[in-house]
């Protein structure tokens, strides 16, 4: 689902308990389907608003930075986590997003100098 602002604030309070619209969010499968049937990997809702914003922040066009949201969300989905994988779904997202040849991913865009100094404290 691609929304605006008002509809990511609402999913991510609700799922995530923050307050404010972020750029994508992953849902796995609510149910279980029996083996041997074909089941959807999950959903994902993106803000078009932030998409685009960034996009222009970013220099590259809002349909890339979809792009970009649904690779991220797509990885959330196979299983990924940034938040404690150390490092792993950044260089799946690295490797995918050059192949696919897309602009700079989300996780790139976080790592800033703060952020690697922090990693490297903790290592």
């Amino acid at each position: 689902m691609v929304t605006d602002d008002r509809e990511m604030r609402l999913l991510n309070k609700r799922f995530r308990n923050k307050d404010k619209p972020t750029d994508v969010l992953s849902f796995p499968p609510m149910t279980k389907i029996p083996a041997g049937q074909e089941q959807a990997a999950g959903d994902l809702a993106i803000s078009s608003q932030i998409a685009a914003a960034n996009a222009r922040r970013l220099g590259h066009s809002t349909s890339d930075e979809v792009k970009v949201l649904i690779l991220h969300g797509i990885l959330h989905l196979a299983g990924f986590d940034h938040e404690s994988d150390k490092g792993e779904m950044a260089r799946k997202e690295l490797s995918l997003r050059k192949s696919l040849g897309l602009p700079t991913g989300l996780i790139e865009r976080s790592d800033t100098p703060r952020n690697r100094k922090k990693t490297r404290a903790k290592q």
